[in-house]
């Protein structure tokens, strides 16, 4: 059944050679003069103080991957609540299971502090 995946390898082979010459053609066509104020840091129209490289506080980078994880969750919660009544009771069971699984992460990440907003 490999030639049923064809039409994938064709697809895949075509958004690669896409991407490729996407960035070969900006690269060989774009300006190439150097600039030091093209280096400094933008910020919104306003002139730049301090560095250009501040840290960042790794809390607002967990809170972006809990939502995504939940926004996940609720990916794969639609389809299944769509196809319910054919599953039955182990698409049910299934489900619980699944739920739990991220019920304990959240939990987790609630008692180290994560959902703090100081």
């Amino acid at each position: 059944m490999p030639i049923d995946y064809l039409p994938i390898a064709v697809l895949i082979f075509f958004a690669v050679g896409i991407a490729v010459m996407t960035v070969a053609l900006g690269h060989m066509l774009g300006p190439r003069k150097k600039n030091p104020s093209k280096g400094q840091p933008y910020e919104s129209g306003m002139v730049p103080y301090g560095p250009g490289q501040r840290r960042m506080p790794v809390h607002f980078y967990l809170v972006a991957v809990l939502f995504i994880l939940f926004d996940i969750e609720i990916v794969f919660l639609l389809p299944w609540a769509v196809v319910l009544r054919d599953l039955a009771i182990f698409g049910l069971i299934e489900m619980v299971i699944f739920v739990l699984i991220l019920a304990v992460g959240l939990i987790y990440a609630w008692k180290k502090g994560a959902l703090e907003w100081d």
